[in-house]
C-alpha cells in the first residue's frame, strides 16, 4: 500500500509540474518544463551524495579509522543481501543516521557522532537496519527524482514569466499566483513522498534485524533527543535523515509540512508487526 501512495504521489508532482509549464508558457513552456526537469533530475541522480554529505558535513571513513561501525553495517547489509555501501560519519551532535545514493551499488550510509555517543549497540543496529532499507527499497532514487522535480518546479515559474519560454499572452495574476503556489505544492508533495517511505524502511529494517523492538526504541530515543539539541541542515536534506533533524511536526495543519510521519505513529506500526513473535 505505501509503494501504491508514492507512485500517486510521485505521478501527481509530475503532472503538476507539467500543468504549471502549460498553463504558464503553452507549449513552449510544457517543453521547458520537460527539458529543465530532465536536466535537475540528471544532476541530482549523479551528485546527490556528494550534496547531501557537504550538507550534513559528513566524511566517509575506512574500516581503520571506525572499525566497529564498519563492521556493524557490513554485518547488516549480508542480511539485507545488499553490497557493501560506502560508510561516513557526520560531525553533527544530535543523534540521526541517513542514506545516500543513487542506487545499491552506489550508496552511502551515514550515521551522526552524536548516534555513535549516545546509542546502545542494539538500537544502532536497529537504525542501521532502516537506512539498508531505504537502500533496498531504493528510497534514494525515488526522494532524488522527488526533490529534482520539486526544485525545478521551484525555478520554473520564473524562467516561464522572464525567460523566451514564456506565453506572453498568459494572464500576469495567473503567473505570480502559480510562481507563489506551485513550489509550496511540490513541497508538500515531496514531504508526503518522504513520509511513506519511512512506514517502509521501518518495516523492511525489522525484517533485516529479524525484530522490531531494537528499531522502536531508537526511534524513542531518537526523536527525544532531537527535540533538545539542533542541528545545522538545509531544510532540502531533512527528509533523508531518520528523524526530523530540525524541529518535531505533530498534529493539525503542520503535518503537511513534515519531513517524517509522527514518531509515535512509526513506532505504533513497529510494535504491530508479527516479525520477532
Amino acid at each position: 500500500m505505501n509503494n501504491v501512495k508514492t507512485f500517486v504521489l510521485m505521478a501527481g508532482l509530475m503532472a503538476l509540474f507539467l500543468v504549471v509549464g502549460q498553463l504558464l508558457g503553452g507549449f513552449n513552456g510544457l517543453m521547458l518544463a520537460l527539458v529543465f526537469g530532465a536536466g535537475m533530475n540528471f544532476v541530482m541522480f549523479f551528485f546527490s551524495d556528494k550534496l547531501v554529505l557537504k550538507m550534513y558535513r559528513a566524511q566517509v571513513v575506512t574500516e581503520q579509522e571506525a572499525p566497529a561501525l564498519y563492521t556493524m553495517v557490513d554485518r547488516l547489509r549480508q542480511r539485507a543481501e545488499l553490497p557493501m555501501p560506502v560508510v561516513a560519519v557526520a560531525a553533527q551532535e544530535q543523534p540521526n543516521a541517513f542514506a545516500t545514493g543513487r542506487s545499491p551499488r552506489h550508496a552511502v550510509v551515514a550515521v551522526t557522532t552524536g548516534i555513535l555517543k549516545h546509542m546502545p549497540q542494539e538500537e544502532l543496529e536497529g537504525v542501521i537496519a532502516h537506512e539498508l532499507a531505504h537502500i533496498k527499497n531504493r528510497d534514494m532514487l525515488i526522494s532524488t527524482v522527488a526533490a529534482g522535480i520539486a526544485g525545478a518546479l521551484s525555478y520554473l515559474p520564473y524562467l516561464l514569466m522572464f525567460g523566451r519560454g514564456g506565453n506572453r499572452g498568459g494572464h500576469p495574476i495567473l503567473a505570480l499566483v502559480m510562481a507563489l503556489l506551485a513550489p509550496l505544492a511540490a513541497m508538500m508533495i515531496q514531504f508526503a513522498v518522504s513520509r511513506q517511505r519511512e512506514f517502509e524502511a521501518d518495516r523492511v529494517g525489522a525484517q533485516i534485524l529479524g525484530r522490531p523492538e531494537p528499531l522502536a526504541n531508537a526511534l524513542r530515543r531518537l526523536d527525544a533527543m532531537a527535540r533538545r539539541i539542533p542541528m545545522q541542515v538545509a531544510p532540502a536534506a531533512a527528509p533523508l535523515a531518520q528523524v526530523n533533524p530540525l524541529a518535531a511536526q505533530r498534529g493539525g495543519f503542520s503535518r503537511l509540512f513534515s519531513t517524517h510521519p509522527p514518531t509515535e505513529e512509526r513506532i505504533a506500526a513497529l510494535e504491530a508487526l508479527p516479525i520477532g513473535r
